[in-house]
């Protein structure tokens, strides 16, 4: 993926992402799983963000975007878990009542790392041989 322009800027903020079900229960079918994706796109849509790759399993799911940098990462963590929890509790609402007796869906944490680009190690030798003016 390139890197994409904004008015003022050009960017390239790749960020994963891993959330986790409350209390680690395994809760994530398919079919959520299917649903949650559909909420995630819906999401990085509206906040121009792009969801290059998105999968789980019974208890965590894993996130690849490429952020706007108009959206922190902890304001689009919000808006990801707050739209996802809102709609599989009311689409998916019987199931997770077997595993939930609140309204709940995801753990308080996340998990968030930047990714991509060039190695730690290369950008910080690049910047050292930078032209310092004399």
């Amino acid at each position: 993926m390139q890197a994409r322009k904004g008015s003022h800027s050009v960017y390239s903020i790749r960020l994963h992402l891993v959330f986790v079900t409350k209390y680690r229960r395994k809760v994530i079918t398919k079919p959520i799983l299917e649903r949650m994706l559909e909420v995630f796109n819906r999401v990085c849509l509206a906040t121009d963000c792009i969801l290059i790759e998105f999968s789980g399993e019974a208890d965590h799911v894993h996130l690849l975007l490429d952020l706007n940098p108009k959206n922190s990462p902890s304001n689009m963590v919000n808006s990801l878990k707050s739209a996802s929890s809102r709609i599989l509790r009311q689409e998916f609402g019987d199931y997770l009542s077997k595993y939930y007796s609140k309204p709940v869906f995801w753990s308080g944490s996340y998990y968030a790392a930047s990714s991509g680009g060039a190695p730690i190690e290369q950008l910080k030798e690049y910047i050292k041989n930078q032209d310092a003016p004399v």
